[in-house]
């Protein structure tokens, strides 16, 4: 009889899945938007962990052609072609990329005759527009991430006070104040402030990672492209 009288006197314990079911809409809608950002989050973050390393190896890659061509022969037209022949190879590399745009503008200089340093501002033009060009590609849906990290923990602020506000209701309208009344809205509260935390504090770690790794790629770049400008001013340009 006394186990009896305690399963029967036990308070019915909240399950999770039970309280996201039953919330309210708006505090359905909440978390369904924190979700998808935390989904879209972690999309992001293999992505672009996948196309840094791309871009990390590939660029080591293509340096190593590039430098080499240089102990091997004096700079000229024929080292050039077999750069650029190679740099097919390194897709991912923006400092293949650079490369290339600045052999296409030396491949139409060069179709008018040999380039004079009067030549060499469109060759910086477009090794600076590549440059761009590339971190701008980088650079892309990385935003997504400081957005998340900026506004998903007000958003689940927002569903939180939402489910305060719905428990206060419920204490008017059944005028009693008790655990089974309150307990509901403000579990459900605290599950959308777990939910933004949970897509915000990835986000903004991701964020500040992939911002100084491209910040390092292209600070690489641009060395490199000052390089290659350099090369082209002292064995390509007439003098």
């Amino acid at each position: 009889m006394l186990s009896v009288f305690l399963q029967t006197s036990a308070p019915e314990q909240l399950n999770p899945w039970q309280l996201v079911v039953g919330a309210s809409p708006v505090v359905q809608l909440v978390m369904l938007i924190l979700v998808f950002m935390a989904v879209m989050c972690l999309y992001i973050i293999g992505a672009k962990w996948i196309r840094l390393k791309q871009v990390t190896d590939q660029s080591r890659g293509f340096l190593q052609v590039f430098w080499s061509e240089e102990k091997a022969r004096a700079w000229n037209a024929k080292a050039m072609n077999d750069i650029h022949g190679q740099s097919v190879n390194y897709d991912r590399s923006p400092i293949a990329t650079v490369f290339r745009a600045g052999y296409r503008e030396l491949a139409r200089i060069a179709r008018t005759g040999r380039p004079t340093r009067d030549d060499v501002a469109n060759v910086e033009r477009a090794l600076r527009r590549a440059q761009s060009a590339e971190l701008t590609r980088l650079e892309n849906k990385v935003s997504f991430l400081a957005t998340t990290a900026s506004t998903a923990p007000f958003i689940g602020l927002f569903g939180t006070v939402w489910g305060v506000m719905n428990s206060f209701i419920a204490i008017h309208g059944e005028k009693s104040a008790g655990l089974d009344v309150v307990a509901p809205g403000i579990a459900e509260a605290l599950i959308a402030t777990a939910l933004g935390l949970a897509a915000a504090i990835p986000a903004v770690m991701a964020y500040n990672y992939f911002v100084r790794r491209i910040r390092v790629v292209d600070s690489e770049t641009a060395a490199f492209a000052s390089d290659y400008l350099n090369i082209i001013r002292r064995h390509l340009l007439v003098q």
